[in-house]
Protein backbone atom coordinates (compact mmCIF):
# COMPACT_ATOMS: atom_id res chain seq x y z
CA UNK A 1 0.00 0.00 0.00
CA UNK A 2 0.81 3.17 -0.80
CA UNK A 3 1.11 6.17 2.09
CA UNK A 4 -1.92 7.51 3.07
CA UNK A 5 -3.81 4.67 1.28
CA UNK A 6 -6.55 3.67 3.73
CA UNK A 7 -7.45 0.12 3.94
CA UNK A 8 -10.62 -1.70 4.87
CA UNK A 9 -9.49 -5.16 6.68
CA UNK A 10 -5.68 -5.94 8.10
CA UNK A 11 -3.92 -9.26 9.28
CA UNK A 12 -1.47 -8.73 11.84
CA UNK A 13 0.54 -11.62 12.20
CA UNK A 14 -1.21 -14.33 11.51
CA UNK A 15 -0.13 -18.00 12.65
CA UNK A 16 -1.89 -20.76 12.09
CA UNK A 17 -0.93 -24.47 13.11
CA UNK A 18 -2.56 -27.82 13.16
CA UNK A 19 -0.69 -29.99 15.63
CA UNK A 20 2.71 -29.84 14.64
CA UNK A 21 2.16 -28.65 10.92
CA UNK A 22 2.12 -24.48 10.75
CA UNK A 23 -0.16 -23.55 7.97
CA UNK A 24 0.64 -20.10 8.20
CA UNK A 25 3.78 -18.28 9.89
CA UNK A 26 3.60 -14.61 11.27
CA UNK A 27 1.44 -13.00 7.93
CA UNK A 28 1.01 -9.30 7.94
CA UNK A 29 -1.22 -7.63 5.43
CA UNK A 30 -3.78 -4.90 4.59
CA UNK A 31 -6.25 -4.54 1.92
CA UNK A 32 -6.41 -1.38 0.55
CA UNK A 33 -10.16 0.20 0.19
CA UNK A 34 -11.99 0.14 -2.86
CA UNK A 35 -9.96 -2.37 -4.82
CA UNK A 36 -10.08 -5.85 -5.97
CA UNK A 37 -6.98 -7.80 -3.89
CA UNK A 38 -6.22 -11.25 -5.13
CA UNK A 39 -4.39 -14.11 -2.83
CA UNK A 40 -2.42 -16.35 -4.47
CA UNK A 41 0.28 -18.97 -4.45
CA UNK A 42 1.23 -22.09 -5.55
CA UNK A 43 -0.46 -25.53 -4.09
CA UNK A 44 0.21 -25.82 -0.23
CA UNK A 45 1.03 -22.41 0.10
CA UNK A 46 -1.76 -21.42 2.64
CA UNK A 47 -3.89 -18.91 0.90
CA UNK A 48 -7.17 -20.97 1.68
CA UNK A 49 -6.20 -21.06 5.40
CA UNK A 50 -5.53 -17.84 5.09
CA UNK A 51 -8.77 -16.33 4.00
CA UNK A 52 -10.59 -18.98 6.21
CA UNK A 53 -9.07 -16.49 8.87
CA UNK A 54 -10.08 -13.83 7.83
CA UNK A 55 -13.46 -14.58 6.31
CA UNK A 56 -13.96 -15.75 9.99
CA UNK A 57 -14.29 -19.68 9.32
CA UNK A 58 -11.99 -19.43 12.57
CA UNK A 59 -9.40 -17.63 14.79
CA UNK A 60 -5.90 -17.89 13.95
CA UNK A 61 -3.13 -19.75 16.40
CA UNK A 62 -1.74 -16.36 16.57
CA UNK A 63 -2.30 -12.63 15.28
CA UNK A 64 -5.34 -10.61 14.85
CA UNK A 65 -8.17 -9.26 12.43
CA UNK A 66 -9.13 -5.40 11.89
CA UNK A 67 -11.82 -4.59 9.77
CA UNK A 68 -11.80 -0.78 9.28
CA UNK A 69 -9.88 -0.21 12.73
CA UNK A 70 -12.21 -2.47 15.02
CA UNK A 71 -10.67 -5.97 15.99
CA UNK A 72 -12.86 -9.00 14.63
CA UNK A 73 -10.45 -11.74 15.41
CA UNK A 74 -12.44 -14.59 16.77
CA UNK A 75 -15.90 -12.92 16.03
CA UNK A 76 -18.87 -15.76 14.88
CA UNK A 77 -18.40 -15.79 11.20
CA UNK A 78 -22.45 -15.51 11.01
CA UNK A 79 -21.87 -12.13 12.46
CA UNK A 80 -19.67 -10.69 9.67
CA UNK A 81 -22.59 -9.94 7.64
CA UNK A 82 -24.13 -7.73 9.97
CA UNK A 83 -20.37 -5.75 9.82
CA UNK A 84 -20.79 -5.10 6.31
CA UNK A 85 -18.28 -8.70 5.56
CA UNK A 86 -19.74 -11.49 3.10
CA UNK A 87 -18.25 -14.66 1.72
CA UNK A 88 -19.04 -16.93 -1.46
CA UNK A 89 -17.71 -19.93 -0.94
CA UNK A 90 -15.71 -22.71 -3.26
CA UNK A 91 -18.12 -25.15 -3.18
CA UNK A 92 -21.62 -23.96 -4.20
CA UNK A 93 -24.09 -23.25 -0.86
CA UNK A 94 -27.21 -22.64 -2.49
CA UNK A 95 -30.64 -24.48 -1.70
CA UNK A 96 -31.42 -26.75 -4.47
CA UNK A 97 -35.09 -26.97 -4.26
CA UNK A 98 -35.77 -23.42 -3.90
CA UNK A 99 -35.95 -21.43 -7.30
CA UNK A 100 -33.18 -18.80 -7.85
CA UNK A 101 -35.60 -16.13 -6.63
CA UNK A 102 -36.63 -17.81 -3.70
CA UNK A 103 -32.64 -18.50 -2.83
CA UNK A 104 -32.21 -15.18 -2.82
CA UNK A 105 -35.15 -13.21 -1.33
CA UNK A 106 -34.52 -15.86 1.63
CA UNK A 107 -31.02 -14.41 2.40
CA UNK A 108 -32.38 -11.01 2.00
CA UNK A 109 -35.26 -12.07 4.80
CA UNK A 110 -32.06 -13.55 6.51
CA UNK A 111 -30.75 -10.19 7.08
CA UNK A 112 -34.43 -8.46 8.29
CA UNK A 113 -34.44 -8.07 12.35
CA UNK A 114 -38.36 -8.34 11.69
CA UNK A 115 -38.28 -11.62 9.57
CA UNK A 116 -40.69 -13.54 10.53
CA UNK A 117 -41.29 -17.23 9.09
CA UNK A 118 -45.30 -16.59 8.82
CA UNK A 119 -45.07 -13.19 7.60
CA UNK A 120 -47.96 -13.52 4.58
CA UNK A 121 -46.41 -13.87 1.08
CA UNK A 122 -47.90 -10.64 0.64
CA UNK A 123 -45.59 -8.84 2.52
CA UNK A 124 -42.77 -10.16 0.82
CA UNK A 125 -43.38 -7.85 -2.25
CA UNK A 126 -40.31 -5.45 -1.53
CA UNK A 127 -38.29 -8.33 -1.02
CA UNK A 128 -38.73 -10.46 -3.99
CA UNK A 129 -38.17 -6.52 -5.80
CA UNK A 130 -34.83 -6.67 -4.23
CA UNK A 131 -33.99 -10.48 -5.06
CA UNK A 132 -34.67 -9.36 -8.80
CA UNK A 133 -32.88 -6.44 -9.05
CA UNK A 134 -29.51 -8.42 -7.24
CA UNK A 135 -30.36 -11.35 -9.71
CA UNK A 136 -30.69 -9.03 -12.46
CA UNK A 137 -26.70 -7.72 -11.06
CA UNK A 138 -25.72 -10.86 -11.42
CA UNK A 139 -26.99 -12.05 -15.30
CA UNK A 140 -29.73 -14.50 -14.12
CA UNK A 141 -32.86 -12.24 -14.33
CA UNK A 142 -34.07 -14.79 -16.87
CA UNK A 143 -33.73 -17.75 -14.59
CA UNK A 144 -35.70 -16.43 -11.63
CA UNK A 145 -38.11 -19.35 -11.46
CA UNK A 146 -35.89 -22.20 -12.43
CA UNK A 147 -35.23 -24.22 -9.37
CA UNK A 148 -31.49 -23.73 -8.69
CA UNK A 149 -30.58 -27.39 -8.91
CA UNK A 150 -30.90 -27.10 -12.76
CA UNK A 151 -28.95 -23.83 -13.47
CA UNK A 152 -25.52 -24.54 -15.18
CA UNK A 153 -22.69 -24.92 -12.23
CA UNK A 154 -21.18 -21.44 -13.61
CA UNK A 155 -24.86 -19.89 -13.22
CA UNK A 156 -25.41 -21.58 -9.62
CA UNK A 157 -22.09 -19.77 -8.74
CA UNK A 158 -23.19 -16.49 -9.65
CA UNK A 159 -26.70 -17.37 -7.90
CA UNK A 160 -24.75 -17.88 -4.55
CA UNK A 161 -22.46 -14.66 -4.97
CA UNK A 162 -26.46 -12.42 -5.15
CA UNK A 163 -26.81 -14.46 -2.00
CA UNK A 164 -23.66 -12.51 -0.49
CA UNK A 165 -24.54 -9.14 -1.89
CA UNK A 166 -28.11 -9.99 -0.43
CA UNK A 167 -26.42 -8.17 2.80
CA UNK A 168 -25.08 -5.27 0.75
CA UNK A 169 -21.54 -5.87 1.63
CA UNK A 170 -18.69 -3.25 1.75
CA UNK A 171 -16.33 -6.27 1.62
CA UNK A 172 -17.05 -9.07 -0.67
CA UNK A 173 -14.59 -12.34 0.07
CA UNK A 174 -14.86 -14.65 -3.01
CA UNK A 175 -13.56 -18.30 -2.61
CA UNK A 176 -11.88 -19.24 -6.23
CA UNK A 177 -14.74 -18.07 -7.79
CA UNK A 178 -13.43 -20.06 -11.23
CA UNK A 179 -13.11 -23.64 -9.54
CA UNK A 180 -14.95 -26.14 -12.05
CA UNK A 181 -15.87 -23.36 -14.82
CA UNK A 182 -15.57 -24.18 -18.45
CA UNK A 183 -13.66 -21.47 -19.96
CA UNK A 184 -16.86 -19.67 -21.33
CA UNK A 185 -18.47 -19.64 -17.56
CA UNK A 186 -15.13 -18.61 -16.18
CA UNK A 187 -15.26 -15.32 -18.72
CA UNK A 188 -18.41 -14.41 -17.41
CA UNK A 189 -17.53 -14.92 -13.92
CA UNK A 190 -14.14 -12.79 -14.80
CA UNK A 191 -16.83 -9.78 -16.27
CA UNK A 192 -19.05 -10.58 -13.16
CA UNK A 193 -16.11 -9.36 -10.67
CA UNK A 194 -14.85 -6.43 -12.55
CA UNK A 195 -18.14 -5.07 -11.92
CA UNK A 196 -18.91 -5.79 -8.52
CA UNK A 197 -15.16 -4.83 -7.74
CA UNK A 198 -16.63 -0.89 -9.15
CA UNK A 199 -18.62 -0.78 -6.53
CA UNK A 200 -17.07 -2.80 -3.52
CA UNK A 201 -14.41 -3.69 -2.27
CA UNK A 202 -13.59 -7.38 -3.22
CA UNK A 203 -10.99 -10.07 -2.14
CA UNK A 204 -10.73 -13.22 -3.81
CA UNK A 205 -8.57 -16.53 -3.66
CA UNK A 206 -7.54 -17.63 -7.09
CA UNK A 207 -4.90 -20.18 -8.18
CA UNK A 208 -4.83 -18.86 -11.43
CA UNK A 209 -2.61 -16.44 -11.74
CA UNK A 210 -2.52 -15.16 -15.28
CA UNK A 211 -6.58 -15.06 -15.08
CA UNK A 212 -6.48 -12.24 -12.15
CA UNK A 213 -3.30 -10.62 -13.40
CA UNK A 214 -5.06 -7.98 -15.70
CA UNK A 215 -8.07 -7.25 -12.98
CA UNK A 216 -7.08 -7.23 -9.53
CA UNK A 217 -5.29 -3.80 -8.05
CA UNK A 218 -3.37 -5.48 -5.34
CA UNK A 219 -1.56 -8.95 -5.10
CA UNK A 220 -0.59 -10.78 -2.15
CA UNK A 221 1.61 -13.94 -2.64
CA UNK A 222 2.24 -16.77 0.06
CA UNK A 223 3.97 -19.23 -0.11
CA UNK A 224 5.14 -22.38 2.31
CA UNK A 225 2.51 -19.85 4.67
CA UNK A 226 4.66 -17.00 4.85
CA UNK A 227 4.23 -13.74 2.63
CA UNK A 228 6.06 -13.46 0.11
CA UNK A 229 5.34 -10.64 -1.89
CA UNK A 230 2.51 -7.95 -2.19
CA UNK A 231 1.47 -4.87 -4.07
CA UNK A 232 0.52 -3.99 -7.79
CA UNK A 233 0.39 -6.83 -10.58
CA UNK A 234 3.62 -5.03 -12.49
CA UNK A 235 5.84 -5.24 -9.52
CA UNK A 236 4.54 -8.92 -8.03
CA UNK A 237 5.50 -9.87 -11.94
CA UNK A 238 8.68 -8.40 -11.28
CA UNK A 239 9.54 -9.50 -8.17
CA UNK A 240 12.41 -12.74 -8.76
CA UNK A 241 11.21 -14.78 -6.08
CA UNK A 242 7.79 -14.74 -7.10
CA UNK A 243 8.82 -15.64 -10.95
CA UNK A 244 11.17 -18.50 -9.13
CA UNK A 245 8.51 -20.24 -7.09
CA UNK A 246 5.39 -19.80 -8.96
CA UNK A 247 5.55 -17.86 -12.62
CA UNK A 248 8.05 -20.75 -13.37
CA UNK A 249 5.86 -23.53 -12.51
CA UNK A 250 4.02 -23.77 -15.78
CA UNK A 251 0.63 -22.53 -17.18
CA UNK A 252 -1.46 -21.69 -14.09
Amino acid sequence: MTAGESHILRADKISMRFGGFTALNDVSVAFPEGQLTAIIGPNGAGKSTFFNIISGAFPPSEGRIFFRGREITGTPQHRFARLGIAKSFQITNVFPQLTALENVRFAIQCMSQRFNVWTPRSRYRAMEEQAAALLEMVELHQHHHRLAMNLAHGEQRALEIALALACDPSLLLLDEPTAGMSPEETTVMMDLIIRLAGERTVILVEHKMKLIMGISNHLIVLHHGELLAEGTPDAVRANDEVRRVYLGQGDH
